[in-house]
C-alpha cells in the first residue's frame, strides 16, 4: 500500500463519518482515528510495519468501531498576545492522556485550579504503565490543550499555566 492509497483510505474514512478504521495486512496495520468536533479537520492515522521475518496478524477487513464521544474540556479563552506570559506544560512522553485517576473519579486539574509545584496535573500511559505528570511550577491552569483519553506526542503542549 503506497502513500496516496493511504490518504484515500483517510479521505474516506473522514467522509464516511466512522470513528474508527483498522486495516491489518500482511506487513503492517493501520488505525485512522477520527472525533466529531468541528475543530478537528483531520482524521489521525497511525501506521505500525511489522519486521519482515515476524508474521503478521492475519488480514482483516476495515471495520467501523463507534467510540463514545467526550465533551471537550472547557478552556478559558486566551489572546494569541497574551500567551507569551503563560508557561505551558508539555508532554515528556508519547501515550495516551488521562485526565482523572480512574473513570469514575474528577479530573486532576481544570481550567481555574491552582498548582503547586510537584502536583500530578494528569497520566500518561505508554507500553501499559501509567506515568503520573508532575507540575514543574505553581500557577494557575488557564488552558486545557488536550482532551482526556486521547494520544499525545512528546513535546506536545498540555496545560497552559498562569504562573503569577
Amino acid at each position: 500500500m503506497d502513500i496516496r492509497e493511504i490518504q484515500n483510505l483517510i479521505k474516506f474514512v473522514a467522509k464516511s463519518g466512522a470513528t474508527e478504521v483498522k486495516l491489518e495486512m500482511d506487513d503492517f496495520k493501520i488505525t485512522i482515528k477520527t472525533t466529531n468536533e468541528p475543530s478537528a479537520t483531520e482524521p489521525v492515522a497511525y501506521i505500525q510495519q511489522f519486521p519482515a521475518g515476524q508474521p503478521a496478524a492475519p488480514a482483516a477487513a476495515p471495520q467501523a468501531a463507534p467510540a463514545a464521544a467526550l465533551p471537550a474540556a472547557p478552556s478559558a479563552p486566551v489572546a494569541a498576545d497574551d500567551a507569551s506570559k503563560y508557561i505551558t506544560i508539555k508532554s515528556p512522553i508519547i501515550g495516551t492522556l488521562y485526565r482523572k485517576p480512574s473513570p469514575d473519579k474528577p479530573f486532576f486539574v481544570e481550567v481555574g485550579s491552582v498548582i503547586n509545584k510537584g502536583d500530578v496535573v494528569c497520566v500518561i500511559e505508554a507500553m501499559k504503565l501509567f506515568n503520573e505528570i508532575e507540575s514543574e511550577i505553581s500557577g494557575k491552569v488557564v488552558k486545557v490543550l488536550v482532551d482526556d483519553a486521547s494520544p499525545v506526542e512528546f513535546d506536545q503542549p498540555l496545560f497552559l499555566v498562569d504562573p503569577s
